[in-house]
């Protein structure tokens, strides 16, 4: 290693003893005869003095704000009284450099990224500076601690890891897909994942009756402060289970991360009410309980969600969440449902915002048949979109059911932003284009030919 400790590390009981850090310059100060520099890394901040009689020294005069530099020097006590609280661990002491090596030097910033209030687009383009900032640093290492502690959790509880393709298949019933052309099969397009949804209940009629994925999913859909065209989703499915096993496990997960990750102790069970309960109610499916319960994060499942909903532009019915939910049977048996049915679905609300959503599934393909009945999807359309799913259920398929929780959105939740792209780490802009990149951009006649494609202009 370069270093020989990071910068946390650094506190009086190595006092007299040599180190090598590593970092960016956070501030720089000239004297005479004397240069401060303020050293950062991920961990902390140190002040480091160099002073005249040092090699270094005219090195050091050339460092400009986030240039990237190494020293060596002794850690020696800082003078009682002008201790440093803003330095953290090494508040009470700086280092004496002896040398100085700059890796490289950083020409004027674009912006001043100490200023929480810079205008987001300018943020976005230069996004690998605005990553240096301690609040990004600090909701980046949430969200790697949340992505760490879920999987330690499932781990735990005998889950599988499963990674599920990324080029699948155009499917109706849900957003925009976004598209990817076949140069092999002119003509022909894979569409990127929604959700991991007709995989992961793949998984289960495989006999694989514990499955989690952190999943990386698309949709083709304008933009909002708690909603990306690429997104994380926490995926989970389980095989013999009821509604109650995926709620009392779901509850049990956001207990360890909050404990895990913020120190905050939940009480759970969470607040339950009905889809009617809370359109009576609060006129809307994701309520925010905060005023009622006092409480900076208000759990609820919100469940009994329509099976179906009607389109009045499509003039037909559509899933409420998706076409593989089962619905809440009448007494004459499991085929007796209808457009006005409820499902064994529910949703997870925190503080207002929808995170999570699952059901339990349909596991007969008779169930599965009438749903598209109801949704006027054709046998030829359903064969050519589901044909291997309707095939899988008639395999031994066994009872199933899960929830699929944000990532993006729980952790700028827990972080307390107002948005989830100050939680990801190189977000879309509002527009949906990455702007740092400038994507999406335009591709060569080349390879439009090797696609097969001509545009319309």
């Amino acid at each position: 290693m370069i270093r020989s400790h990071k910068i946390d590390e650094i506190n009086e009981k190595l006092e007299g003893k040599e180190v090598r850090l590593c970092g960016w310059v956070d501030s720089v100060r000239i004297l005479r005869s004397v240069i401060f520099i303020v050293l950062r890394d991920r961990y902390g901040k140190v002040q480091t003095v160099i002073s005249s009689k040092k090699p270094g020294f005219e090195e050091a005069k050339k460092l400009t704000q986030e240039s990237c530099i190494s020293i060596n020097g002794l850690v020696k006590k800082r003078p009682k009284g002008q201790e440093n609280p803003e330095m953290g661990n090494s508040s009470k002491v700086e280092i004496e450099t002896n040398k100085l090596e700059i890796f490289n030097l950083c020409p004027a910033l674009p912006f001043d990224i100490k200023n929480k209030n810079t205008e987001e687009e300018t943020r976005l383009k230069h996004r690998f500076l605005d990553l240096r900032t301690q609040r990004m640093q600090k909701n980046i290492i949430l969200r790697s601690k949340v992505t760490n502690s879920t999987i330690e959790f499932f781990d735990k509880q005998g889950f599988v890891y499963f990674e599920t393709p990324e080029l699948g298949k155009s499917t109706p019933e849900g957003a925009r897909d976004f598209v990817v052309p076949s140069r092999n099969h002119k003509g022909k397009f894979y569409a990127l994942p929604q959700s991991p949804q007709l995989f992961k209940q793949l998984s289960q009629i495989s006999g694989f009756d514990k499955y989690i994925q952190i999943a990386k999913c698309f949709r083709d859909e304008d933009t909002r402060k708690d909603r990306q065209p690429e997104f994380t989703q926490i995926d989970v499915e389980m095989s013999f289970v009821e509604k109650e096993d995926v709620i009392s496990i779901t509850e049990k997960l956001m207990k360890h991360l909050f404990k895990k990750t913020l120190n905050i102790d939940l009480k759970i069970p969470f607040k339950r009410m009905t889809y009617d309960e809370a359109m009576k109610k609060y006129q809307r499916d994701d309520p925010d309980l905060r005023k009622e319960t006092g409480e900076k994060f208000a759990f609820c499942w919100v469940i009994d969600f329509p099976a179906f909903e009607y389109s009045e532009e499509e003039k037909r019915y559509k899933s409420t969440h998706h076409p593989f939910t089962l619905p809440i049977p009448g007494e004459k048996g499991k085929l007796d449902f209808n457009e006005k049915s409820k499902s064994y679905a529910y949703d997870l609300v925190l503080n207002g915002s929808e995170i999570g959503g699952g059901s339990i599934r349909v596991h007969d393909s008779k169930i599965q048949e009438k749903i598209f009945e109801i949704l006027k999807l054709s046998k030829k359309e359903v064969q050519e979109k589901f044909g291997f799913l309707i095939n899988a259920l008639n395999y031994g398929s066994p009872p199933h059911g899960g929830i699929a929780l944000g990532m993006d959105r729980l952790v700028q939740l827990m972080a307390e932003e107002e948005t989830i792209r100050d939680v990801i780490p190189f977000p879309k802009n509002k527009e949906a284009r990455d702007i740092m990149l400038n994507a999406p951009s335009e591709i060569s006649k080349q390879q439009l030919d090797e696609l097969g494609i001509k545009l319309n202009k």
